[in-house]
């Protein structure tokens, strides 16, 4: 699994446009392209995505602090990677598009809930605090889900052009 330099710099500009599609969609909370992005790099990439996607967790920390919102930051996107990794790879070009844009969805609908048990371990919650703190996010999480399913139409799209880029670069 060790990256080439070629790689290396590869998925470091990925990590760097991950966060900075971050910062740009910022205004709009919970619409974001992260989601679109883990997928996408999943599919190409696989195992390999993994570098990218911790690039911007690292660049997350570094340039809005690691906080105590930042430490589910370190399983949440790994989550969604596996569940790409599970997908089978030869999957019928007709189903892809929705199938990726249903994963992305399902993520971003069980953010909160992803999210809740490192606040509840950190914020010393019971059970019942932990419960109480993931339905009051799912205002939150059901606008993420949403925006998470439509920006997903990107998916496939974004596919395209990296495997176009690395047949390229095989040349």
């Amino acid at each position: 699994m060790k990256p080439t330099t070629r790689e290396i710099t590869v998925f470091a500009m990925l990590g760097a446009v991950m966060y900075a599609s971050k910062v740009l969609m910022e205004m709009a909370p919970n619409i974001h392209l992260l989601g679109v992005f883990t997928i996408a790099f999943t599919v190409v990439y696989r195992k390999k995505a993994l570098y990218p996607i911790y690039i911007y967790v690292i660049l997350n920390g570094i340039f809005c602090g690691f906080a105590a919102w930042w430490v589910p930051y370190l399983y949440v996107w790994a989550i969604l990677w596996g569940i790409v990794m599970l997908l089978p790879e030869r999957m019928p070009k007709k189903i892809q598009p929705v199938v990726y844009m249903t994963v992305c969805a399902a993520h971003g609908l069980l953010f909160g809930t992803l999210y809740a048990p490192a606040h509840a371990i950190m914020f010393g919650m019971s059970f019942q605090g932990m419960i109480s703190w993931i339905i009051a996010g799912l205002p939150m999480d059901f606008l993420h889900g949403t925006s998470n399913f439509f920006c997903g139409i990107l998916i496939v799209p974004i596919i395209s052009v990296l495997r176009l880029a690395e047949q390229s670069a095989m040349c």
